[in-house]
């Protein structure tokens, strides 16, 4: 595989790990960058733009991150703290009046970022279309019984993540969650990245589908867990109806999809975008950027809010406020590393201990939520670097 780009001095792990996703897990186009300390030590890309076709990935290549969008979203909402104009600890209805009813009068704001507002589902899904209009889908959630006691338990709000954060930041601001992400995040960080991708930077967009992970010889197949397994089959239960809030699955190569902003779930991004993003919440970046975490929104972001059964995925899950928490995902990041991953691909994080900012995007999915080994590989290179580089 002919991988492009440029690694700093030390970090030659990580171009032979991003060659050896193409080799052995199924790559077919994806981009990796790293930040340490705000300056670039990493940008990799290689293979086609498009998962079926035969152009060439660019520099500058984006594809749809999917819930690493949320990462971006739940640092809307934090920003609006640091600025005094969020209080996490304030019910969801002060500033969302219509929120207060079917039981959920006493959710806080800090429960719908960490994923225990308990609206996870949607008892009538919405199409496609109608979940594009945020009116749409903010009064659908907001006239939603929970499923449990808000704040009690935790479980992924897959799909309605999108309307609880997008509509707090238009109740708050008087914007569009995706026109305060270019205005106050992307623009003054300088990252391409985007929340209802605009026209003249769609062509730098490739086409996403589902990719196989190849079986080598003598290798086994790897079979999920029968709890997580059963939960995906039963359409009664609140994984698939979590998965399910918008039916029939958006098709995520739509133009008019990936001009919507859906901060749950179709963000758009390059690898260095991602990555610089986050290289901006724990530091200056180099080329311009601004800082956009205090230290003390840092802190809030990485602290665990929930912790173990999570009842839509079906597994253990740790979040913070907003973004799931990355220590165990390699044994050389911090256990205060925090970030997202997008299902079946896409993943950005940062660790402030080592100074490391993480993006990785790719137009091939596939069927893990939390932990692409794609992306495991790239972070354990990459730890392996910044250990090495101590």
């Amino acid at each position: 595989m002919n991988v492009n780009g440029v690694v700093a001095e030390g970090f030659e792990p990580v171009r032979e790990a991003f060659a050896a996703n193409f080799e052995t897990l199924g790559d077919r186009g994806a981009a990796v960058a790293v930040y340490r300390d705000g300056h670039k030590v990493v940008d990799l890309w290689a293979g086609t733009k498009d998962v079926d076709g035969t152009a060439p990935w660019e520099r500058g290549t984006a594809q749809i991150v999917r819930s690493a969008t949320k990462g971006v979203a739940a640092a809307v909402l934090l920003l609006l703290h640091q600025r005094g104009e969020l209080d996490l600890d304030a019910p969801v209805g002060r500033y969302w009046p219509e929120y207060k009813t079917a039981g959920k009068e006493r959710t806080l704001v800090r429960h719908v970022l960490a994923h225990r507002a308990g609206v996870p589902v949607l008892d009538r899904p919405l199409t496609p279309a109608e979940a594009a209009d945020p009116e749409l889908g903010a009064a659908a959630v907001a006239a939603q019984p929970p499923a449990w006691e808000p704040g009690t338990d935790h479980g992924y709000h897959a799909q309605t993540y999108s309307w609880l954060t997008g509509e707090l930041v238009r109740r708050i601001t008087g914007r569009p969650i995706g026109e305060w992400i270019a205005q106050e995040v992307a623009g003054p960080v300088r990252a391409d990245l985007w929340l209802g991708l605009p026209a003249a930077a769609a062509a730098r967009v490739g086409r996403v589908g589902h990719v196989d992970a190849p079986v080598r010889a003598g290798a086994l197949r790897t079979r999920p867990k029968q709890a997580v397994a059963d939960a995906y089959a039963d359409p009664a239960s609140l994984t698939r109806r979590a998965f399910a809030a918008i039916t029939p699955l958006p098709d995520e190569n739509d133009p008019a999809y990936r001009a919507a902003a859906l901060p749950a779930s179709n963000g758009i991004a390059t690898a260095d975008g991602l990555a610089r993003f986050y290289a901006s919440l724990i530091g200056e970046v180099e080329g311009g950027g601004v800082r956009l975490f205090r230290p003390e929104t840092v802190e809030l972001a990485r602290g665990e809010q929930s912790s173990g059964p999570d009842r839509v995925l079906v597994v253990n899950t740790r979040f913070g406020l907003g973004h799931m928490l990355h220590g165990a995902a390699s044994p050389l990041l911090s256990p205060g590393a925090f970030g997202h991953p997008g299902r079946g691909g896409a993943l950005g994080l940062a660790d402030p201990e080592s100074g490391i900012a993480f993006g990785y995007v790719t137009n091939g999915f596939r069927t893990s939520v939390t932990a692409d080994p794609r992306a495991q590989a790239l972070l354990r290179a990459v730890g392996t670097a910044a250990a090495a580089a101590r």
